[in-house]
C-alpha cells in the first residue's frame, strides 16, 4: 500500500497514525483510532492541513448540496454492522428545528436524528487507485454517524466547489467532545404492566407509532419483546439471521435492510444476490448494496410482528449484548400496501427457541 507522505505541519496525532498504517497495512481509521485511544473524529481533525477540510455545520444547506455530486455511496454503521448503499442524494429534508431530516431517494433511504450531530470533514484521501473524496459526519462524543464517498461516477469536478461552499472559517482540529451519557438501567419486569403494554401492542396501526409505544411505557426494546408474548415476539436462534438472507437471495424476495446507529438509520429496498462469508463476518456484496455483518456481535434474534393498518407487518430484529439494534429485516412494501406473502411466508418458516 503506497502511505501518503506526512506533511510538515502535519499535527503529531496525524504522525502516530501514519506510523500505525505503515505497521499495519489496511487499517480502517476506526480501528485506528481505537488503537490509539482517540475517537475517530479527532483523528479525521488531524489530518487538517494534510488531506482534509472542516466544513461548516450547516445541515439544511449542506445535505441537499450533496445531491450535486451526483451518484455517491453512502455509509451507514454501528459496532457490528456495516450499511453501504449507492445511488443519488434526492428529496432531502430537514424540519425547520433541525433535529431531524429524511432522504428518501429510491435508492438513499435515511432517517436523520441530528440534535447530536457535531462536525463534518470532506476528506481527499491518496490511496493506490486514485484519491478517495468523501464527506464524513461525527457526533458530540465523535463517533462517525454517516459517511457520503464519492465513486468512479460521481461528478468529481462538484466536489471542489461544494468544499469552497462550506468550508469553515476557522480550520481547528479543536472538538467540543462530550462523554456518552450515562444508559439508563431498565426497569424490573415486575414493574411493568405487561398486560397494558400487550393491549397497546395490540392496537397499533402504524410501524413508526412504536417506539412511542416503547416510550409511554417505559420499557427497553428488548424487554418490551419479551413480555409481549409469543403472538407478538419469538426468540429465534441468531444463526437463523444469515440463513434468513441466504434464504431471501436464494428466492429473490425483496426485502428492507434497517442498519442505524443513534444518529442515522439507512435502508436499503430490493433483492440481495451475492451473499459471502468472510471468517465471522456475513456479506452482502451487490453492486449497489453492501452488508457486513459481525456475526458474533448479535446476542439476540427475534421474529416480530406488529399489527397495523395495512395487516401484520413481520420483522428479524437483531440485537447486540447491551440491548442495541444491529439489525432489521423487514419484506419490502411501501405504506398502504400489505405485507408481501413471499417474504410472511420465508419469515415463519424458521421455528422459534422453546420458551
Amino acid at each position: 500500500m503506497t502511505m501518503p507522505t506526512t506533511a510538515p505541519n502535519a499535527s503529531a496525532l496525524y504522525q502516530d497514525w501514519q506510523r500505525l498504517r505503515a505497521e499495519q497495512t489496511g487499517l480502517r481509521a476506526r480501528d485506528a483510532a481505537a488503537r490509539l485511544g482517540v475517537s475517530e473524529a479527532e483523528l479525521t481533525a488531524s489530518r487538517l492541513g494534510v488531506d482534509a477540510v472542516r466544513l461548516r455545520t450547516d445541515w439544511s444547506e449542506l445535505l441537499p448540496a450533496l445531491g450535486e455530486l451526483g451518484y455517491i455511496m453512502a455509509l451507514t454503521r454501528n459496532e457490528h454492522c456495516v450499511h453501504e448503499r449507492k445511488g443519488y442524494y434526492r428529496e432531502v429534508s430537514v424540519s425547520a428545528n433541525g433535529a431531524m431530516g429524511l432522504v428518501v431517494s429510491p435508492d438513499i433511504d435515511l432517517r436523520l436524528f441530528m440534535t447530536q450531530w457535531a462536525s463534518v470533514f470532506a476528506v481527499a484521501e491518496s490511496i493506490d487507485r486514485g484519491v478517495q473524496r468523501s464527506i464524513q459526519i461525527f457526533d458530540r462524543q465523535g463517533t462517525a454517524v454517516h459517511k457520503v464517498y464519492l465513486t468512479a461516477k460521481s461528478e468529481e469536478a462538484a466536489w471542489l466547489p461544494l468544499v469552497e461552499r462550506f468550508r469553515a472559517a476557522e480550520q481547528s482540529a479543536e472538538l467540543d467532545l462530550q462523554p456518552l451519557a450515562e444508559r439508563k438501567a431498565p426497569r424490573a419486569n415486575a414493574e411493568v404492566d405487561a398486560a397494558a403494554l400487550r393491549a397497546d401492542w395490540a392496537e397499533l396501526k402504524d410501524t413508526h407509532h412504536f417506539f412511542a409505544m416503547l416510550k409511554r411505557h417505559d420499557v427497553a426494546r428488548t424487554q418490551a419483546l419479551r413480555l409481549a408474548g409469543r403472538e407478538w415476539a419469538e426468540p429465534l436462534a441468531t444463526a437463523e439471521l444469515p440463513k434468513l438472507l441466504e434464504e431471501a437471495g436464494s428466492r429473490q424476495v425483496p426485502i428492507m435492510v434497517f442498519v442505524g446507529n443513534q444518529h442515522c438509520i439507512q435502508i436499503h429496498s430490493g433483492t440481495v444476490s451475492n451473499l459471502r462469508w468472510m471468517g465471522d463476518w456475513f456479506n452482502v456484496l451487490d453492486p449497489e448494496f453492501n452488508l457486513h455483518l459481525k456475526t458474533p456481535g448479535v446476542v439476540e434474534l427475534w421474529r416480530v410482528r406488529k399489527p397495523s393498518s395495512d395487516g401484520i407487518i413481520t420483522s428479524y430484529e437483531a440485537f447486540d449484548a447491551d440491548g442495541e439494534l444491529v439489525v432489521q429485516l423487514f419484506g419490502a412494501r411501501k405504506p398502504g400496501v400489505p405485507e408481501l406473502v413471499e417474504w410472511r411466508e420465508l419469515a415463519e418458516s424458521i421455528a422459534a427457541l422453546e420458551a
